[in-house]
Order: C-alpha cells, then sequence, then structure tokens
C-alpha cells in the first residue's frame, strides 16, 4: 500500500505552485484513451480545483460532455510525492481577470507574469474557467518509506544483504 499523505499535507501540497497533469475521459470516438496534458492550475486549501483553458479547444469539449476530470501534481525530487484529485466540474464561465491573473503569478516571477498577462490579453475573450469540487483524492509521500529503507539498510550494515544462504 502506498503511504497516503494526511488531508491538510495533501491539500497544501495541491496548493503549492505545480503544474498539475489533467486527465479527461475522451468520448470522441470508441477505443481512445483519456485526453491527459500539463495544465496551469489554481488551489487553496478545502476549496475547489481551476483551471482555464480555451473555449473550443478539445480539452474545453471534452469537460463540458464528460462533466468530471482528474487532475494529478507531483514533485520529482526524492523522495517522490504525489497527490491525484478526481470530481465533477462544477461551473464553467468566463476568465475574471484577477483569477487569470492570480494564475500567471502561482508559476511566473512578477516581471514575467506581467509581460505573460500583457502578451496573451486577447485570451480573456476566448479562455474559459472550468471548476473542480475534489471527490477522490490519492495521494503518496515516500519520504516515511525512504526513512524505513535507510534505516534497515544501515541495520543491515556494509556489504550484508540481509539474505540467508
Amino acid at each position: 500500500m502506498l503511504p497516503a499523505m494526511a488531508r491538510h499535507d495533501r491539500e497544501r501540497f495541491l496548493a503549492e505552485p505545480r503544474v498539475g497533469v489533467l486527465g479527461v475521459v475522451d468520448t470522441r470516438s470508441g477505443g481512445r484513451a483519456p485526453l491527459i496534458v500539463p495544465v496551469w492550475y489554481g488551489y487553496e486549501p478545502g476549496g475547489e480545483i481551476v483551471v482555464e483553458t480555451g473555449r473550443q479547444t478539445v480539452k474545453a469539449q471534452l469537460l463540458r460532455s464528460v462533466g468530471r476530470f482528474s487532475l494529478c501534481a507531483q514533485d520529482e525530487g526524492r523522495p517522490y510525492r504525489f497527490v491525484s484529485v478526481e470530481g465533477p466540474v462544477t461551473a464553467e464561465a468566463p476568465v475574471d481577470p484577477a483569477v487569470r491573473e492570480a494564475l500567471a503569478h502561482r508559476y511566473l516571477d512578477a516581471e514575467e507574469a506581467r509581460a505573460y498577462l500583457a502578451a496573451t490579453a486577447d485570451q480573456l475573450k476566448d479562455d474559459v474557467v472550468f471548476r473542480m469540487r475534489p471527490q477522490r483524492w490519492r495521494s503518496a509521500d515516500f519520504a516515511a518509506f525512504a526513512a524505513d529503507f535507510a534505516e534497515g539498510a544501515a541495520a543491515e550494515g556494509p556489504g550484508e544483504s540481509g539474505a540467508t544462504g
């Protein structure tokens, strides 16, 4: 069994600025795998996931059609950690400029965010925001596992494998 995070830890982890991977069932034709794409997202502990996308993108069409999605965020540094959430779309709305600005500042430094927002200002009329209420959580924090593994290896001593033969 994976070493799951406590609720507080997984919500705090998800609230940190990480690129998320959004997954949604692809209903366009039989036999397709889910659509899985990296996204910027917003989240505050206890709240909803916020994702901005183009109004006419395949992603937006599928989110409307299916009405739910998954999002996974991970830490690729050791010890590895991830949080995955899944739930229903609770709203689709035009992008509020404040939400767009918050997302830009979440992922970029102040100067880059200002330049990005100015260069992509037209997206305000073309993009929408989808909100999702997390219903199912999956998480793992391998720090405890790694510590146990390291302690076990140290207890065996150098050159010992722990195996008998």
